[in-house]
């Protein structure tokens, strides 16, 4: 008990509260007082909490906090009667009742501050169910139930970013990036743009080149069709197969109709049946859900970076050397010593082994890298004489141009050659794609034909099948309206019938709670009537031994010994002023005969010490120092 009121006492004293209590003076607190620093604290978890508990009624202040505290899930300890006892004691400000909800609070004040920030938009308002027939209501409820969806959504999805770990410095540096590539393409256009432009018939090779990307798009656009059309068919194909399978076995079972087969079969479907949804469902689903909960919890978890895998790589590497560690002193404890011996020997033969054919492999690598850099730096030397030659024929093509006055007719030629190339390219293939479809067109023209002269009979059949299953349909939608009617009646008799019990239940808690109020009151005047008595009998009484027993004769008694002693005081207090003039003027006196004492004392040891040293006697008007 103790730790928790200290516990409580330093979360007081700190942010937001700033109490400035101590053990002695928060056990000290009045049940009114303690009540206001609960209101406090739930004010600063809910702040509509915020109220001033001298100026509301016990029962008020006792159903606001009861309800604030089931939103936040508070489970006072012992059973039923026990919180008969709780709401009591939470009326009459009990301190085995606040103490708890004050440890339990300020434990956990910011979980059940975002507790009660979702319960204000997610605790949902029961509507009655004949309310519910109004369609104007039904209408708003059904948009106060999707807001409230789209809100559990938002909320959700705004605490998956806050753990994800991106940081608005990534983002920040992630737009910046991008931002300078868009510049880089923007020159790059830019510097394309002036090189075309310096081309003669420049818009026309943009226009050929715009024809071109779009015969391509028109290709890919063709092929993924082609793709689509040849899916359908497969599916097609897929539900003809298996159409004609159900339509063999349906006519297998019209041919084999008894009714003891047709009683084997569905208990055999039955028992199918049963099996899939009591045994496999189940444990799938439970699967499933476990699956579902694993996945949550590593989402819930914060991105890993690079920095964590190389943390938990090197968390892994030294716990298998632990572990290796480990094995070998097993060993070296179990076997004897010639078994280790032979096992260091064949483990050292087999790191030989392996050390050489690495040693050779890595010879034969490295050889192999320096006949690449010698190619390389061959084909390197190559590709420098054949550019610099490439480009002194391109000099030379371009200054002939220039001399014949037709520049950039290479230029323009080699592009019109390539794209006539690609046009050429396209156009066949546009032929064959175009003969191919043709040819796919007329297979499955023919193929459906055939599959609707197979098809008559079934879609006969089937037909019949549909007028049928209409009328059970039919005949189920009037069964279940008269079920709906009739479950609508009882549903709006039991909201009724459950209204006005909580209603009752109210009324009785607060019966109960002003009950209880009444009681701890009248208990309080009674005990302050019953010293009143007492204390008047005490003071009238003639016994004088009983008479000092009154509290006003204490209270006398103690007054008139203070003001005696006050007396006295004052009388010492008079004496001392009075004395301490000529009491300073003798300390004074004794301060300056101990110096005078203290340099006479001086000077006899200054003598004493001249007389161990010699002494000094003067005869006639001279001064001799004798040894």
């Amino acid at each position: 008990m103790s730790d928790q009121i200290k516990f409580i006492v330093d979360n007081l004293n700190k942010e937001p509260f700033r109490k400035n209590y101590n053990l002695i003076t928060f056990d000290s607190l009045e049940p009114m007082q303690l009540l206001q620093v609960l209101s406090d604290v739930l004010a600063e978890i809910d702040p509509k909490q915020v109220v001033d508990i001298r100026e509301e009624m016990p029962e008020q202040t006792a159903k606001r906090m009861l309800s604030l505290l089931g939103i936040l899930k508070y489970k006072p300890p012992g059973n039923a009667t026990d919180m008969s006892n709780f709401r009591q004691g939470l009326v009459i400000g009990s301190k085995p009742v606040i103490y708890p909800v004050l440890h339990w609070l300020l434990q956990r004040t910011n979980e059940l501050k975002k507790r009660a920030y979702l319960a204000r938009f997610l605790i949902k308002l029961e509507v009655p169910s004949e309310f519910l027939q109004d369609e104007t209501v039904a209408d708003t409820n059904k948009q106060y139930e999707d807001l409230m969806e789209a809100f559990k959504a938002l909320h959700k999805e705004c605490e998956q970013l806050k753990t994800s770990g991106f940081s608005t410095a990534e983002i920040r540096r992630d737009i910046s990036a991008m931002e300078e590539e868009k510049d880089q393409l923007i020159k790059r256009v830019e510097r394309l743009k002036k090189r075309v432009e310096t081309v003669q018939n420049h818009p026309r090779m943009l226009k050929i080149a715009r024809q071109l990307r779009v015969e391509k798009e028109r290709e890919e656009f063709l092929a993924q069709q082609k793709q689509e059309q040849k899916n359908q068919l497969f599916h097609a194909v897929q539900r003809l197969q298996r159409i004609q399978n159900q339509l063999k076995s349906m006519r297998h079972a019209a041919a084999d109709a008894k009714p003891e087969s047709l009683m084997k079969r569905l208990e055999e479907e039955i028992k199918f049946n049963s099996y899939m949804v009591t045994e496999k469902f189940p444990k799938e689903l439970e699967n499933k859900k476990k699956e579902l909960h694993f996945l949550q919890k590593v989402v819930s978890e914060p991105a890993m970076g690079h920095s964590d895998l190389l943390e938990l790589e090197s968390k892994i590497n030294e716990i298998n050397t632990q572990i290796s560690q480990l094995i070998e002193k097993k060993m070296m404890r179990n076997e004897p010593i010639e078994g280790k011996l032979s096992l260091y020997r064949q483990q050292f033969k087999r790191y030989v082994s392996k050390l050489r054919s690495k040693s050779t492999v890595f010879k034969k690598k490295h050889q192999i890298i320096a006949e690449f850099k010698a190619e390389f730096g061959l084909l390197q030397r190559t590709e420098e004489l054949l550019k610099q030659r490439h480009e002194n024929i391109q000099h030379q093509l371009q200054t002939i141009e220039e001399k014949k006055g037709i520049s950039g007719y290479s230029y323009t030629q080699e592009e019109l050659e390539r794209v006539s190339a690609l046009k050429s390219e396209v156009d066949e293939v546009k032929g064959r794609t175009l003969d191919d479809m043709s040819e796919m067109v007329k297979k499955l023209n023919s193929l459906v034909s055939e599959k609707k002269s197979a098809l008559a009979p079934v879609i006969k059949e089937l037909r019949q099948l549909r007028q049928k299953c209409q009328e059970l349909t039919q005949e189920c939608d009037e069964k279940k309206s008269q079920y709906d009617s009739c479950a609508a009646g009882l549903e709006s008799n039991r909201s009724k019938l459950e209204q006005e019990v909580r209603g009752l239940r109210e009324e009785c808690l607060q019966d109960e709670s002003r009950y209880h109020y009444t009681n701890c009151m009248i208990k309080n005047l009674e005990v302050q009537l019953c010293r009143a008595t007492d204390e008047m009998k005490a003071y009238v009484s003639s016994d004088q031994q009983e008479k000092r027993k009154a509290i006003r004769e204490q209270y006398t008694k103690n007054i008139a010994e203070q003001e005696n002693l006050g007396k006295k005081l004052r009388e010492k207090q008079k004496a001392v002023r009075e004395s301490h003039g000529p009491n300073m003027k003798q300390v004074k006196m004794w301060r300056d005969f101990e110096q005078l004492m203290e340099c006479k004392k001086q000077c006899f040891l200054k003598q004493q010490s001249q007389t161990s040293i010699g002494q000094v006697i003067q005869e006639g008007g001279e001064d001799r120092l004798i040894l």
